[in-house]
């Protein structure tokens, strides 16, 4: 793994590199599973009794059907924004919101609908632009990290990706995020956290941005691209690499763990590049200097 993390901390420094935050991280703040908001929906839709039938539709299904039972996801999203909050507190102490502020990625694109990322650059008292819209794309300064909110915000019922039916009409990938993010990727290194590599959607995706490039005359100059999994089999790791992603893993058993010493490891390496280039710069201006003199 140093090689990769070697090139990757490189693009780091360099502000080449974007960030993609999964479920994963929110999860390490005390957010609640998948597996939770299922539960919810089948008690609000009284469907407790199709146990783990029910469970096994996944969350896109049962919203799909909480929508044309309710008329809306509204309520459903009120309860989100309800018990999908952690205080500041939590997120003051997490130490992987603190490493993915001070790694100052240039754009940082998440599929998660809370606003931990947001609340962690508040703390740190760092510029941002949040974007989960059209809209939001005109109000973005240069210096500003961009929070892209993939699949949607809080703030913006319409701009959720929640039910089947939203998926779907994400998987022709022509939205406003879609065409930038397509844009943004073809162009820099993206580091994956927080992900199983088991959502569709992410998968398809990545499929997307490798057969972009297959199908140009250039692929040998497109940017390298990572995902961090603390645990990955062969099969999986085979096909990801395929794609060209090349998949980091960690010896630590405890997912939070992993990730921690991961982007610990990843920050003390672009701390050194960029004392090596600090210094470097010094002694350029000394010789320079003795030069003249």
């Amino acid at each position: 793994m140093r090689d990769d993390i070697e090139d990757l901390a490189r693009s780091v420094l360099e502000r080449r590199a974007i960030l993609f935050v999964g479920a994963g991280v929110s999860m390490v703040v005390g957010l609640p599973s998948w597996q939770e908001l299922i539960d919810h929906m089948m008690d609000e839709l009284g469907l407790e009794i199709e146990g783990e039938q029910g469970r096994a539709l996944g969350h896109p299904i049962l919203a799909e059907y909480y929508r044309l039972r309710h008329g809306s996801i509204g309520p459903l999203r009120s309860w989100m924004d309800r018990e999908w909050k952690v205080s500041e507190e939590r997120v003051r102490d997490s130490r992987i919101h603190q490493l993915i502020v001070e790694l100052d990625f240039p754009m940082i694109y998440t599929t998660n609908y809370d606003r931990n990322l947001e609340v962690a650059y508040e703390l740190a008292q760092r510029p941002f632009a949040k974007i989960a819209n059209a809209r939001d794309l005109t109000f973005v300064k240069l210096d500003d990290t961009q929070i892209v909110k993939f699949h949607g915000d809080f703030d913006d019922d319409d701009s959720l990706v929640l039910t089947e039916s939203d998926y779907f009409s994400r998987l022709s990938f022509d939205s406003p995020l879609d065409v930038k993010f397509r844009a943004d990727a073809m162009s820099r290194t993206l580091l994956f956290i927080g992900y199983s590599m088991q959502d569709l959607n992410i998968r398809l995706l990545l499929h997307r941005i490798w057969e972009t490039w297959t199908r140009s005359a250039y692929e040998r100059s497109r940017p390298p691209s990572y995902v961090f999994l603390p645990r990955a089999g062969p099969a999986q790791e085979a096909v990801l690499n395929r794609w060209g992603i090349t998949v980091l893993t960690s010896r630590i058993a405890d997912p939070e763990g992993a990730l921690t010493d991961f982007l610990e490891r990843l920050a003390a390496r672009v701390g050194e590049l960029r004392s090596e280039q600090a210094g470097e710069r010094i002694g350029t201006g000394a010789r320079k200097a003795r030069s003249q003199g």
